[in-house]
């Protein structure tokens, strides 16, 4: 019997009792998708925070206040950090403060929780572009004019339909003239970079902050590859200005490394969990075949008795687990990419190629694993003890 007519016997075999071998090829199915979509949640979480830290700009350090008493950043600390002398490879530095508020425009009010007061290099150091419109100037700053860029949701909550730019909206009792709208970034599940404004820091400390200590200042590497010299420098003025105790420093290239190592772990753990399923799906198909092989045990016999070879019967049991392995992750692959398209908590899945391909070799492994005992019980059976089988 040559190997077409093995599979032959091996599909007749898996359709014999269809609901059965359903049944089977859901558990692989269900364990393959898991395996490929909770790979590519964990990818896709990992992307998505990633974009948001390489939009920052890898070449951008972010000194943030640890101070919870009186001193720590201040403006005075900002423009010593500006220092062509002690920090030659610092770009820009933009003093940050930042705050909630509630915007109000013709009785429609929009609360955000990130209104930015900081100078106009902010916009460049921290690759936030203005989409329409303009920014607001060094002037505006100086004169502590109360002018605002707002984010595209803002835009879209309070001027559905209408050009935000040259209206007024109401900010902590004050009139703000909306000067531009920034253009629209890539936001994680979990917040919307875009629901954010952005003034003249002095106008800010004017009306709603106050004159305490900043939030934290961005500090702007010359290149990517100063990040690191550029932090030795401000870290040297920091202490003198400042004191060791009173920041710290975030570094993005430093932070995108340390994420990329966290969400590799974590999508190998989800990977991992859901590998689970599959083993699930395996110890189905040796139930499976072990009733199927224990219902077809006078077939067995027979085949045995006209001169079929051991080799013929445990190849066509184990044709069939691995088939049904083989179309259940099929199945489950498609099921995969199908849910890809869509979010899932607050996260849209990125599909490893790999993921794929190991999930659908991890199912014929199985299929060969698992079906193996029972085609060579099948295999092991006596023609007269088979024949005898009632």
């Amino acid at each position: 019997m040559n190997f077409a007519e093995i599979v032959r016997f091996a599909l007749r075999g898996i359709g014999a009792n269809k609901l059965r071998s359903v049944l089977t090829m859901l558990g692989i199915l269900i364990g393959v998708a898991a395996v490929i979509l909770l790979v590519a949640v964990g990818n896709g979480s990992a992307q998505s925070i990633a974009d948001r830290i390489e939009a920052l700009g890898t070449n951008t350090l972010t000194v943030m206040s640890t101070s919870r008493g009186t001193g720590g950043l201040t403006p005075e600390v900002a423009d010593a950090l500006d220092d062509r002398v002690l920090a030659p490879d610092v770009a820009s530095v933009s003093p940050v403060v930042s705050t909630s508020a509630t915007l109000t425009y013709e009785g429609a009010e929009h609360e955000i929780s990130s209104f930015v007061g900081t100078t106009p290099g902010w916009f460049t150091a921290s690759n936030f572009p203005v989409e329409s419109g303009a920014a607001f100037t060094a002037d505006d700053q100086a004169q502590a004019r109360r002018v605002v860029v707002i984010g595209q949701t803002v835009a879209e909550e309070l001027f559905s339909g209408v050009d935000p730019v040259g209206r007024q909206v109401t900010v902590g009792g004050a009139l703000f003239t909306i000067t531009g709208v920034l253009q629209e970034k890539g936001s994680s599940g979990f917040q919307d970079s875009n629901d954010t404004a952005v003034a003249p820091i002095s106008a800010v400390q004017q009306v709603l902050s106050g004159y305490g200590a900043l939030s934290s200042i961005l500090v702007e590497a010359r290149d990517a590859d100063m990040v690191d010299t550029v932090q030795s420098q401000i870290t040297t003025i920091l202490n003198q200005r400042a004191g060791a105790d009173t920041y710290r420093i975030q570094n993005a290239s430093q932070l995108l490394e340390t994420q990329t190592e966290t969400a590799d772990t974590f999508t190998t753990l989800l990977g991992a969990v859901a590998a689970i399923s599959l083993l699930v799906g395996g110890i189905g198909i040796t139930n499976i075949m072990l009733v199927t092989v224990t219902e077809r045990t006078r077939e067995i016999g027979i085949r045995k008795a006209l001169g079929a070879p051991r080799r013929v019967i445990l190849s066509q049991f184990l044709i069939e687990a691995t088939l049904l392995s083989v179309i259940g992750g099929g199945l489950g692959v498609a099921a995969a990419v199908i849910g890809s398209r869509f979010e899932i908590v607050g996260v849209q899945p990125v599909i490893v190629p790999s993921s794929v391909a190991l999930a659908l070799g991890v199912s014929v492994l199985i299929g060969l694993f698992f079906g193996g005992l029972p085609a060579a019980r099948a295999a092991r059976l006596r023609p007269i003890d088979a024949l005898r089988y009632e």
